[in-house]
């Protein structure tokens, strides 16, 4: 799943060709990608025409598009997710499933998604932050984020530092990738209980995946396939740069260690076994 660097590019890629823009007509071409829109395809497509956009906004992973009216359309990339900016007529990419055409028939926004796992609705009154999204707590890069405090809030927790990474109500935008090369950064066991952690041993974990994802952000995020492209096509080049996410068996950029890779939660952990040992109290 696309993170927060990567969701941010394509917010800015968006916020680029669309503020001030009005829709024209809006087609749904695979109903599963409107399934979260209350009133289905049909009502999907009525009520996006005439409706202006205004600057894209996001927090973690998870994006929107506000309207001037206050309304928004919110959308969640999943596994697969991608919008692209394509003229309108030009050949229409394969898993393409919603199309939104505009009054000034320039380039056409275009939803493609293969896993379909993703998908888009109206969000009333969602401009500023759609209601779906009440529950994800802010990022690491929103104005007045306090690492201090929430460092505190992340050692109210007693299960692995990782997994409180991951809890999307705890700080947003970070996944496996970055999760693992934040800790690898600050040189912590991803199962190191968070409660046991100290204040600034936590805020070190939390500078660094601001850190890490920063400097994702420059190089466009991280691709490892066709799945996760900005609105024009490119890939981010970011994985040339990871340090332990899918390096197993490759030294360790800091000791000489091999990576290793570990299971975790339906899904895997990368370290340096030397740079980030086990804790004591981890089982």
């Amino acid at each position: 799943m696309p993170e927060l660097p990567e969701v941010e590019v394509v917010r800015a890629g968006l916020a680029a060709a669309l503020p001030g823009r009005q829709i024209a007509s809006a087609t749904v071409l695979h109903p599963r990608s409107v399934r979260r829109h209350p009133g289905g395809p049909a009502d999907f497509e009525t009520v996006l025409r005439s409706r202006v956009l205004a600057v894209p906004r996001r927090r973690g992973k998870f994006l929107w598009l506000p309207f001037r009216d206050g309304d928004a359309l919110a959308a969640h990339l999943g596994m697969s997710g991608q919008f692209r900016l394509d003229a309108p007529g030009a050949p229409l990419l394969p898993h393409t499933r919603v199309v939104l055409g505009f009054a000034d028939c320039g380039p056409e926004l275009r939803f493609v998604d293969q896993r379909i796992f993703g998908g888009l609705w109206l969000a009333p009154a969602g401009a500023d932050l759609p209601g779906d999204l009440g529950h994800i707590a802010p990022d690491l890069f929103e104005p007045g984020t306090d690492l201090a405090a929430l460092a505190l809030a992340v050692r109210r927790h007693r299960s692995g530092i990782k997994r409180v990474l991951l809890d999307q109500t705890v700080v947003s935008g970070i996944g496996n990738i970055y999760a693992d090369e934040a800790l690898w950064r600050a040189r912590v066991h991803p199962e190191t209980p968070a409660a046991t952690m100290s204040p600034a041993r936590v805020s070190r974990v939390l500078g660094a995946a601001r850190e890490v994802m920063a400097e994702a952000l420059a190089q466009g995020g991280t691709s490892f396939d066709a799945l996760y492209v900005n609105v024009n096509g490119s890939s981010g080049y970011f994985s040339r740069s990871l340090a332990v996410y899918g390096q197993e068996g490759r030294p360790c950029p800091r000791c000489g260690s091999p990576i290793v890779r570990e299971a975790f939660a339906n899904r895997s952990s990368h370290r340096c076994p030397r740079c980030q040992p086990r804790p004591r109290t981890a089982h």
